[in-house]
């Protein structure tokens, strides 16, 4: 059934997840801080563009989010002209921005005292996911709210999941993004060992591939990063944020991160190679200096 839907926030997750959004049907608003993006995405999807997200999210029943941070995230929603200024009573916040378990409990305690609904739902699979309306969303909140949100999100997602309550999606991205980082510093190990041995890494990895050490980046990775190309989706910059978020939560629940700390220092090394926006994969430059 068609709903009014808001959208804020169309980088290069949210553009297309906005778009996936319109063509099921239903009627999408969106504001993006940067004009041009909304301007060029109104002439490739049905939909119409508010100047502000208090604008956008006025007559919504489903209010959608997905920007940079924390910071991002408080003044889309609770800014002056942010969307909880006019988000209606009964309506769904849904937030696909990565960002800390803090403010997504913050978001849900002020969703619950005004009369509507959160959820923490940030995404995995990168640009490519999106783009294929193929991510995988990690949700936090309450069963009613999913339950009245899942078939918008079905839109652009292949698997979801309530997790828990409220910051337990961004909690779970966190675990995603952990053994991301680790994959990744051992697949450019891997790859770099078995250049210098004198392999052919391709042949390697498409027999290795089907056994024990296969990975999404294994698969979708290997070429590019034998190749030195690096840009497929999701940067560095990025990355590093979310592991902030990971190892700041660590120091709060008491878990220890030593891979991820070290990960995260080398991709402190690619960002001053000038790789800031390379993707994830440009840990094997590190050995390619």
């Amino acid at each position: 059934m068609s709903c009014n839907v808001a959208f804020i926030g169309l980088g290069v997750m949210g553009y297309p997840m906005a778009g996936y959004i319109s063509k099921g049907g239903h009627n999408v608003t969106v504001f993006n801080r940067t004009k041009s993006k909304a301007d060029k995405w109104i002439k490739e999807y049905k939909g119409k563009m508010a100047d502000t997200p208090a604008e956008a999210a006025k007559n919504a029943e489903y209010v959608f989010t997905c920007v940079g941070n924390d910071n991002d995230l408080r003044e889309v929603t609770f800014g002056d002209n942010g969307a909880f200024k006019t988000i209606k009573k009964g309506a769904i916040y849904i937030d696909n921005t990565t960002a800390s378990a803090t403010i997504a409990r913050e978001i849900y305690k002020y969703a619950k005292k005004n009369g509507f609904g959160a959820l923490d739902a940030p995404v995995s699979g990168g640009q490519a996911g999106a783009e294929n309306g193929a991510l995988t969303v990690m949700i936090g909140g309450d069963q009613a709210d999913f339950d009245k949100a899942k078939d918008k999100i079905d839109n652009y997602s292949k698997k979801m999941k309530l997790l828990g309550e409220a910051g337990c999606g961004q909690l779970a991205k966190m675990v995603n993004q952990i053994c991301i980082a680790g994959l990744v510093q051992g697949l450019s190990e891997g790859i770099n060992f078995g250049i210098k041995a004198g392999l052919n890494m391709e042949d390697v990895i498409e027999v290795i591939s089907k056994g024990a050490a296969q990975s999404w980046q294994m698969e979708n990775r290997y070429k590019t990063m034998i190749n030195d190309k690096f840009d497929f989706g999701f940067a560095v910059d990025w990355m590093r944020k979310d592991l902030k978020i990971a190892m700041d939560e660590a120091k709060n629940n008491g878990s220890l991160l030593p891979v991820t700390e070290l990960v995260d220092k080398f991709y402190g090394e690619v960002q001053d190679m000038g790789g800031n926006r390379w993707d994830t994969s440009s840990l094997i430059k590190r050995f390619r200096k």
